[in-house]
């Protein structure tokens, strides 16, 4: 169970990685944000994402077209 949800469905890149950068900002270290898109290309922003902030992607699911990814707050 993440401690935030972020619905950034039917967002085109950038879009999704700054409303998950903004979120990821308020919370605690160690805190999860998932985060739902639609958007294919947010498979690797989040990729390059987790390795340029140094947060950790836990989980990268896709399921009928819709993504969803598990960072943890470094």
């Amino acid at each position: 169970m993440a401690d935030q949800e972020l619905d950034a469905r039917g967002l085109n890149c950038p879009l999704p990685i700054l409303r998950a950068k903004k979120a990821l900002n308020g919370m605690s270290s160690g805190q999860t944000l998932r985060i739902l898109a639609t958007d294919p290309g947010s498979v690797k922003d989040f990729q390059a994402f987790a390795k340029q902030t140094g947060n950790q992607l836990l989980e990268s699911n896709e399921a009928s077209g819709e993504y969803s990814f598990l960072i943890k707050k470094a």
